[in-house]
């Protein structure tokens, strides 16, 4: 056995449907064998809570290993885990191909889709990831007013926090008065102009985030593109990606949620699209969730080929000389945050080396987990723990000193401001694209 590995992290496909993904006997033995490699090992005990709950449930134990502990309570390590993979791509050095064959957040992935097919998920956790359901229900004209109303009451957050789990402190996203696919351009024509690395027209995928949440995003991406010529349109027909049931273990409404996005995304893949979406999440879900779940399936591997982050793509695109750098406004400095999921689809720092491009801007980039994730951050039981797994990041951002504060993910922004609290100062919350699309003064 070789200690350590320096060769470049793989991925084997999830065996997820087989009978013995979700033989709990068989999970538990795996579940042990690789709590021994971390608790031999240590190197991840600074990214997140679920490896501190292990090594003190070790160090706890009546023989300071891991046979001393209760596999009861390596249900408490796996709640812990949000499945963020960071500990898979920057931390640990057992990951295929070595022969260790580490891969934490599909071990963990495992034990949430056992727990979630013995009925272990709360009434709660279903609906916080449904987000199709809840975002076309508190849009709903008058009930959208009342929604965002309540969620500012403290009189009903206490409730929330005492009925549902919705931890009362969470600040929580407004949902939009007006969707986004609702109010935005579909289409728009240019001269399609390839490049070497790009394709020259895109189709995106807007998530159900920027649709529910915050269509200024989608707004800011669509002016962009537009600016830079390139032709666009929306994905006609899109569900939720997945992530937020793939989190939850529940496996059968991510292969559903599938089947309704694939096949007409597939479509554009194969007709020649770059295929962008806003959320870093829902790229990586695309990229390399669903692609390791449906090995075998033409369509998802399309789509994984075709699919972008939009700074990647806007990098690639400066890289082929057809990206416009007529900025006119200059940004000041910036404290970018670069969440999880964008660093594990392993394509570098494209957000800043594009903000880098506008002239009199200075990025500093704080490249560690914020400690929200989707849906993990909001519940009353994990709250307290998201903030002290922040608690680095706020620090780091503060000490820039910014003008704006900005993440490609949208939900760890506004976490972020919240764990900044007053250290944030005078530091506006923008997305990358409204902070882009500023400075083409557009």
């Amino acid at each position: 056995m070789r200690e350590g590995n320096l060769e470049a992290p793989t991925r084997h496909p999830l065996d997820w449907q087989s009978e013995s993904f979700y033989d709990e006997a068989k999970a538990l033995e795996e579940l042990e064998r690789v709590f021994d490699i971390c608790h031999g090992c240590r190197r991840c005990v600074n990214l997140c809570t679920a490896f501190p709950t292990l090594f003190d449930l070790v160090d706890a134990s009546s023989t300071l290993e891991v046979n001393g502990v209760d596999k009861k309570d390596y249900w408490k390590v796996v709640d812990q885990c949000y499945l963020c993979d960071t500990c898979y791509m920057t931390k640990c050095p057992y990951v295929p191909p070595h022969t260790w064959n580490v891969d934490f957040p599909h071990l963990m992935l495992r034990a949430k889709a056992i727990k979630f097919k013995k009925g272990g998920a709360s009434f709660r956790d279903k609906l916080l990831s449904s987000t199709d359901a809840m975002g076309k229900l508190s849009t709903i004209p008058v009930v959208v007013q009342l929604v965002n109303a309540v969620n500012k009451n403290g009189l009903a957050r206490n409730l929330l926090h005492q009925t549902l789990g919705v931890h009362k402190d969470r600040e929580l996203p407004e949902y939009a008065s007006r969707e986004f696919r609702s109010s935005a351009f579909t289409s728009k024509k240019f001269e399609m102009k390839d490049g070497k690395n790009t394709p020259g027209k895109v189709a995106v995928f807007s998530t159900c985030y920027v649709n529910y949440n915050e269509p200024g995003m989608g707004h800011d991406l669509l002016a962009i593109l537009a600016h830079n010529e390139i032709p666009y349109l929306l994905v006609e027909k899109e569900a939720c990606c997945g992530m937020p049931k793939l989190e939850l273990g529940d496996l059968e409404s991510v292969r559903s949620l599938k089947e309704k996005n694939i096949p007409g995304m597939a479509r554009l893949a194969k007709e020649g699209y770059a295929i962008l979406t806003p959320i870093p999440s829902c790229t990586l879900m695309f990229k390399q969730e669903l692609p390791l779940m449906f090995p075998d399936d033409a369509g998802v591997q399309a789509v994984k080929d075709a699919m972008f982050d939009p700074f990647e793509y806007f990098v690639l695109r400066a890289k082929d000389g057809l990206l416009k750098k007529d900025f006119k406004q200059k940004l000041g400095k910036i404290a970018y945050h670069i969440p999880c999921h964008s660093r594990v689809q392993n394509v570098g720092q494209k957000t800043r080396e594009m903000l880098q491009m506008i002239p009199d801007t200075v990025v500093t980039t704080v490249e560690r987990c914020a400690g929200h994730d989707g849906t993990w951050g909001v519940k009353k039981e994990y709250f307290d723990n998201s903030m002290k797994i922040g608690r680095p990041v706020f620090r780091a951002l503060a000490a820039a000193e910014p003008d704006y504060v900005s993440s490609d993910c949208p939900i760890a922004g506004r976490h972020l401001m919240q764990g900044m609290g007053e250290e944030k100062k005078q530091a506006e919350k923008a997305h990358p694209l409204t902070l882009l699309r500023k400075a083409y003064g557009i």
